[in-house]
């Protein structure tokens, strides 16, 4: 099995709804999102041959969908006012709701989901701070 490896990074801000700690504050990361794509073979023709995929390809696919999600406030659906979200949007901010809790798990998931439509992703890290990391893997 052949596993190729590509990271890249966002910055946001998010709050966790009705957790009892810091995390129920609005504060930010830089989020470290890792991909891992696997393969059985390499391509056997062509420019590709002898290789999975393209980095290059997988690399714009990974950065394509974190930068979605870069500089901006990240917030689970049903967890603000409507009146709190028209102010932050009448202040300028860019606001990108989730249908999830905008946890690190369920981030890997998100990510994982919406590229294995695109290519054999084997796993998906994210990681929140340097030392705490979720990864999500369909085995």
């Amino acid at each position: 099995m052949y596993y190729l490896k590509t990271e890249a990074s966002f910055d946001a801000a998010h709050f966790l709804k009705d957790y009892v700690g810091k995390c129920h504050n609005l504060h930010g990361h830089r989020w470290r999102v890792i991909v891992e794509v696997k393969s059985n073979s390499l391509q056997t023709n062509g420019q590709l041959r002898g290789m999975v995929v393209d980095f290059g390809d997988v690399k714009k696919m990974v950065k394509d969908l974190v930068d979605e999600f870069d500089h901006t406030f990240i917030y689970e659906d049903g967890s603000l006012k409507e009146k709190t979200i028209s102010c932050l949007l009448e202040e300028g901010f860019t606001l990108r709701k989730v249908d999830f809790r905008p946890t690190a798990e369920n981030f890997s998931k998100y990510f994982y989901d919406e590229l294995i439509k695109k290519i054999d992703v084997y796993s998906v890290t994210v990681y929140e701070t340097p030392n705490n990391g979720a990864r999500y893997t369909n085995e």
